[in-house]
């Protein structure tokens, strides 16, 4: 199958360590962009094939595909999914918690001080 210039592109920018570190954290969007391009060529299917299939334009599943992108409605996930025989799940999971590492309140000294016989202060 032919690679599409976003392949190319994306191809040459993983070389670069800092964008490929970027890559990895860019999130939610990245990931449904990502799967959407790998299920398509799975099944062997161009932009456009799959948008005919979808009754859209070829340029609707490249924005689907950009990992910039983030305008992913559920209808459309769907639709997609559908179209690539798999099936869509969205999980919410709670928020991890801050911790955060600081000192305690307690002072540092945990006994009182002893008073030298001959100092008044």
């Amino acid at each position: 199958m032919k690679k599409t210039n976003f392949d190319e592109y994306l191809e040459k920018q993983m070389k670069d360590p800092d964008f490929a570190a970027r890559f990895k954290q860019a999130g939610d969007a990245w990931d449904v962009a990502l799967q959407i391009v790998a299920l398509r060529e799975k099944v062997g299917l161009t932009q456009k094939e799959l948008a005919k299939r979808l009754h859209t334009s070829q340029q609707q599943i490249s924005r689907l595909e950009s990992p910039s992108y983030e305008g992913h409605s559920l209808s459309m996930l769907r639709r997609v999914a559908q179209a690539l025989k798999v099936n869509v799940r969205i999980v919410f999971e709670p928020v991890p918690s801050v911790s955060r590492v600081a000192e305690s309140c307690a002072p540092y000294r945990t006994r009182p001080r002893k008073e030298k016989k001959g100092n008044n202060r």
